[in-house]
């Protein structure tokens, strides 16, 4: 088997899920999750202002979120920017 990167998806998934860490938790999402999925999950809404997002420390722009689809093992961030102080 080659580094995580070539390994196909439906090899690491478990009954049709793939496993991240999203915002230090460990949750187990449908295999073609993408990042935009697991915002629309989180915020509600993935057109939601303020809302950044970094997988495996980068930062992943708004326009590619339907993209970046998810392989598992990743850490992902999800930012919600909150005015107020």
């Amino acid at each position: 088997m080659g580094p995580p990167s070539e390994t196909p998806v439906e090899a690491r998934g478990e009954g049709g899920t793939v496993t991240v860490v999203v915002n230090g938790q460990n949750r187990k999402l449908p295999v073609g999750v993408t990042v935009a999925d697991v915002v629309r999950e989180l915020a509600g809404d993935e057109g939601a202002r303020g809302v950044a997002v970094a997988v495996d420390g980068e930062v992943v722009p708004r326009g590619r979120w339907d993209d970046v689809a998810l392989a598992g093992g990743e850490r992902i961030e999800v930012v919600r920017a909150v005015q107020g102080g």
